[in-house]
């Protein structure tokens, strides 16, 4: 199945993209999830490495490759037992750097696209808001225009890489009158004044920093708007396809690394005179979890094929993140009970596994929120058009 999707030189990145990981992130990771902090050595050997500038142009010293290159990166990301970890990475590489290259201008792209592909600038993707959540078209913050400049006020929450991002995207209303079509998008630096940012303490996602974000008359200017002012709205939307569907793989990813894990563990694990893999309860659940699994895969490739022709996949990305967050939740839950008490314990991957699994069905708009992006598409028959720059 796989190799409908998957050539033989991605087959090639993949076993160098797993070297690396053993050899530079792993031996660091117990540090970072004690930590919260990720060294910044790290993102300057991503973007030696090119991990960074996969899907980007060649022009600002990205790859230029196709999607499967970049799902390959999201699942062996999934794999080395830190989902905080693999979140800042592709936080910046899909998130910031998306906007960046779909809506940044030339100057925007040469000055901060090209160093963040470099793994020397780290970005952060500012939407969600203190009490607003999933809700975008209700953002309060505001930026009123002011001869060269914008005035930034406001905060958002639940950033990913918000204390150490050297950049933010962030979305605001340039006309709170005109709703979900007052929204704009602009480029932010950290450094700036009245920008603060306070890191939250999570219940999975260790690694990562996470920070509620508070801009007090922060001064952007003009020449930092990205894209056409009031469609902000449009530009979100079209890039959650790909979120979305980043959170998917991701999903499906761990759930199968949960699975490996337990089987490898089931089958040394001796039980009433005999390997554990043998009982039949603890069997059938496994390979129903395993065939949920692989549905999700199979599905979740075929809308990443779409994606990378260029298909507005919004219902199939939506779906893809929906039903994979839930059906990783599971599977990760069943795992751990397979092992018993280990399962619970720190030492064994399970535990953190199943803590940062939770954050699938949540972020990236909650589970709740897509089955009424999904009722309205299927149900009163409403089509999401992609944004016209």
């Amino acid at each position: 199945m796989n190799s409908v999707y998957f050539s033989e030189e991605h087959d090639l990145f993949r076993t160098s993209l797993k070297d690396f990981l053993q050899k530079e992130v792993v031996p660091h990771i117990e540090k970072w999830e004690k930590t919260g902090t990720i060294d910044r050595f790290i993102w300057k050997k991503f973007g030696e490495m090119g991990f960074f500038g996969i899907s980007y142009p060649e022009a600002y010293g990205g790859l230029n490759l196709d999607l499967f290159y970049t799902v390959i990166l999201l699942e062996e990301l999934q794999k080395i037992k830190s989902s905080g970890f693999a979140a800042a990475i592709w936080a910046h590489a899909y998130l910031a750097m998306t906007h960046l290259n779909a809506e940044g201008d030339e100057r925007i792209k040469k000055d901060y696209l090209v160093p963040s592909i470099a793994g020397e600038k780290i970005g952060a993707l500012c939407i969600s808001e203190p009490f607003g959540g999933s809700d975008v078209a209700g953002m309060k913050t505001t930026a009123v225009k002011n001869g060269d400049a914008y005035i930034i006020n406001g905060s958002k929450t639940f950033i990913t890489n918000g204390v150490y991002a050297d950049y933010y995207i962030v979305a605001a209303k340039t006309d709170p009158n005109l709703g979900n079509k007052g929204i704009s998008i602009f480029l932010m630096d950290t450094a700036s004044k009245g920008v603060s940012a306070t890191k939250l303490d999570k219940l999975g996602w260790r690694a990562s920093d996470t920070a509620e974000i508070a801009f007090d008359n922060v001064e952007v200017p003009v020449a930092n708007l990205m894209g056409v002012e009031g469609k902000g709205f449009s530009y979100i939307m079209q890039h959650f396809a790909l979120e979305r569907l980043i959170m998917a793989i991701n999903a499906h990813a761990r759930a199968e690394y949960a699975i490996d894990y337990t089987i490898d563990y089931m089958s040394h694990r001796e039980a009433f005179g005999m390997k554990i893999s043998k009982f039949q309860a603890l069997r059938h659940t496994l390979v129903e979890h395993a065939t949920e699994v692989e549905h999700c895969k199979v599905f979740n490739y075929a809308a990443v094929a779409r994606l990378d022709k260029g298909e507005y996949v919004v219902k199939e990305a939506t779906m893809a993140k929906l039903k994979s967050t839930k059906v990783a939740d599971e599977t990760i839950y069943s795992c751990l009970q397979m092992l018993g008490g280990y399962g619970y314990m720190e030492e064994y991957p399970l535990a953190r596994l199943f803590r940062d699994s939770r954050l699938g069905p949540i972020g990236g708009g909650t589970s709740e929120i897509l089955k009424e992006i999904l009722g309205k598409m299927i149900i009163d028959n409403q089509n999401y058009e992609p944004a016209v720059k």
